[in-house]
């Protein structure tokens, strides 16, 4: 059952009533409890809700954000839930495809975040929002002041004088050229880079995404010695991702003192059984096959996402994740919650930080849901039992990978090793 976020003199009172309280008359906490400006984590220097917002699937065709997403951000200010994780390399899916975009979703985040400030009169109390982004390694990019150069051009898209979190996105692995035998790498020449970036006060904390354990130790060590704390690393973690090195990743960094960032939480709608509460007839795991049938995604990620759901008596045993949405399903149901909350805040409770995307305000606040609360012990066990026995690990679907990139001339792949 869920437990519940409190002062900590407020906890001990109603830990003492609560144990004398029949289970059948336990009330649940109001909502203000469970405020995301209750329910924080610290990222660094940085005090962030405890679940974010990821912005990869913004995009405006004309500059101009639409009213889905300026909503979304007053709903997120409001809240106390303004934790956003862009990139430079993101943008409209069309321009990514074709190697251009770069900037695109960080001068959207910027213009919806100066929007907001002037159509909304916020409690000077209100925690401010905090956005995090991310320098993408590239093949031209060889040198500490390259990351500088790409630092100060996403300092001025933000609109800030000093960016909240600044990552690099992926180990330096698109090497096109290293069937010739240029395959060198520039990770050390990337912390550097990172170390001189927050020197000059361009960046407040650094990260960094998708390194395993040796190379997050290895650049933790580096960055130690040019006085530089290591605040975070991003990797795709979930009920169903925890394999291929993602558990032993996310127990490095704990032990390190490097929060985790997860991305792929739900892994890509699988974890969701989001459209459960429009057609309550169907069940989590009818409601994900019905909403594959209609997705907006490309053919080739479909078809890996039902292979997930459904299993294909191979690589996925048949019945897919069905066993793990049930049981999901009956935890949400006792918690209260929705399935979707519950992956979220299974990776609350495993000592992660994670970023789902959102889209719209309804999302959003669906998201913040798992706030405020955490699962018991035994329902995350019991919940790892019935994932790791599912008899597969997800990976991504399509080109997004769990484990690599698609970078135009093919998908380059790292480890969590």
């Amino acid at each position: 059952m869920r437990s519940r976020q409190l002062p900590p003199l407020l906890l001990a009172l109603a830990s003492a009533a609560d144990a004398f309280a029949p289970a059948a008359h336990r009330q649940p906490l109001s909502p203000a409890a469970a405020s995301a400006t209750t329910d924080t984590t610290e990222v660094g220097s940085l005090t962030v809700p405890s679940v974010g917002c990821g912005t990869i699937a913004w995009s405006s065709d004309d500059g101009r954000p639409g009213p889905e997403l300026e909503e979304l951000v007053s709903t997120a200010r409001a809240r106390g839930g303004a934790f956003f994780d862009t990139g430079e390399r993101y943008g409209s899916h069309a321009k990514t495809a074709l190697g251009m975009g770069w900037g695109e979703t960080e001068s959207l985040v910027a213009k919806l975040l100066r929007d907001a400030d002037a159509a909304e009169n916020m409690d000077s109390d209100a925690p401010r929002p905090v956005v995090a982004t991310k320098f993408t390694p590239s093949p031209w990019r060889t040198t500490a002041k390259s990351v500088v150069e790409a630092c100060e051009e996403s300092r001025k898209r933000l609109g800030v004088e000093s960016i909240d979190l600044y990552q690099i996105q992926m180990p330096d692995i698109v090497k096109p050229l290293k069937f010739l035998g240029f395959d060198k790498t520039y990770d050390a020449a990337y912390w550097d880079g990172l170390a001189e970036c927050y020197h000059q006060g361009l960046v407040k904390n650094v990260g960094v995404s998708n390194y395993g354990p040796t190379l997050v130790t290895e650049c933790h060590e580096h960055l130690a010695k040019r006085g530089v704390p290591l605040a975070s690393n991003q990797i795709a973690y979930s009920l169903i991702g925890r394999h291929n090195g993602a558990q032993q990743t996310l127990n490095r960094c704990n032990e390190l003192g490097v929060k985790v960032l997860a991305y792929y939480p739900f892994a890509m709608g699988l974890l969701t059984g989001k459209y459960t509460s429009q057609m309550p007839e169907l069940s989590a795991e009818d409601a994900l096959t019905s909403s594959l049938s209609t997705s907006r995604r490309s053919d080739l990620e479909r078809k890996d996402l039902e292979r997930y759901a459904k299993g294909d008596g191979k690589s996925v045993p048949t019945g897919g994740v069905a066993p793990l949405l049930r049981t999901m399903e009956r935890i949400a149901q006792d918690n209260d919650a929705t399935v979707a909350q519950v992956a979220l805040n299974y990776i609350l409770c495993k000592g992660a930080l994670p970023i789902p995307g959102a889209r719209t305000s309804a999302q959003l606040v669906d998201n913040l849901g798992a706030l405020g609360w955490r699962l018991s012990d035994r329902e995350v066990s019991e919940m790892e039992t019935v994932a790791d026995n599912l008899g597969f690990s997800f990976d991504g679907a399509g080109f997004k990978r769990s484990d690599g990139k698609f970078v135009g001339y093919g998908v380059e792949k790292w480890s969590l090793t």
